[in-house]
Formats: C-alpha cells, sequence, structure tokens
C-alpha cells in the first residue's frame, strides 16, 4: 500500500493524524469486541463454542487494551515506542488466536470463523500503524 492510498484510507495527507486514526479505530473495535464478551458471554459463548468464562476474561482484558491504546491515540504525537508496542501486541493476539484455534479451542463453526476473522482484522491494524508510523518517520525526517 502507497502512502498516498494509506492518507485515501484515512482521509487525510497528514502523517500524524493518519496513525492516531488507526489506533482510534484499534481502540473502538477492541472495546466494542471487548464490551461484547463482558455483557454477552453466555449466549455469545454458547453461539461460538467457546466457555463464556473465557469470554469474560478476554472482555475485561480487551477493555482495558483498548483504554491504553485510546489514550495512546489521544495524544498529540504518539511516542514511536509505545507504537511499536501496540503493533507487536496486535501481531501477538493475531498469532496466539490461530495458534489457540489450531492447538486448543474446539469452537463452533461461527466460533472458528470468528477467531480467524477477528485475527485478520487485528493483524490489519497492525499492518495500517506499521505504515502509518513509518509515513510519519519518514516525514519527520
Amino acid at each position: 500500500m502507497s502512502a498516498s492510498q494509506l492518507a485515501a484510507l484515512a482521509r487525510t495527507a497528514d502523517p500524524q493524524v493518519v496513525l492516531r486514526r488507526f489506533l482510534t479505530l484499534d481502540a473502538l473495535v477492541t472495546g466494542v469486541n471487548g464490551l461484547a464478551y463482558l455483557a454477552v458471554s453466555g449466549p455469545l459463548g454458547d453461539f461460538l463454542g467457546v466457555d463464556s468464562a473465557l469470554l469474560l476474561g478476554l472482555g475485561a482484558f480487551l477493555l482495558a487494551y483498548a483504554a491504553g491504546v485510546g489514550v495512546l491515540a489521544s495524544r498529540g504525537r504518539p511516542p514511536a515506542l509505545a507504537v511499536r508496542a501496540v503493533i507487536e501486541a496486535n501481531l501477538t493476539w493475531a498469532a496466539l488466536s490461530c495458534l489457540a484455534l489450531a492447538l486448543w479451542l474446539t469452537p463452533s463453526t461461527a466460533g472458528a470463523v470468528w477467531t480467524v476473522l477477528q485475527a485478520a482484522v487485528v493483524a490489519g491494524f497492525a499492518l495500517l500503524q506499521h505504515m502509518a508510523l513509518r509515513a510519519r518517520q519518514g516525514s519527520s525526517e
């Protein structure tokens, strides 16, 4: 993806704003996911074929993570080291989701599809954030 495609996706050419928008989007999607896991862990667990206690724990973790990413996104210039930590955490989450599916989870078909899709979305956030961070660093040099 080129810098112009990234700017078009974020609807701005300012690399700083691009990075903050992708961090904000990550925080919002993660927060909504965490809230859903907390609010309807029983029915959602039944549908996905996953223990509701696991969803409760993941929901609490995701809400805390979303809050941290949201705070980072609210900064005028998010520190590169913290952004890299978010990128690494997102890549780790995506990889662990797929490993858990392959090695220990036995979800329903919907749960397997959900696990793969959310891993792809999180990996996509990592890619967009990485590209935005590189664009920001390239514009400030």
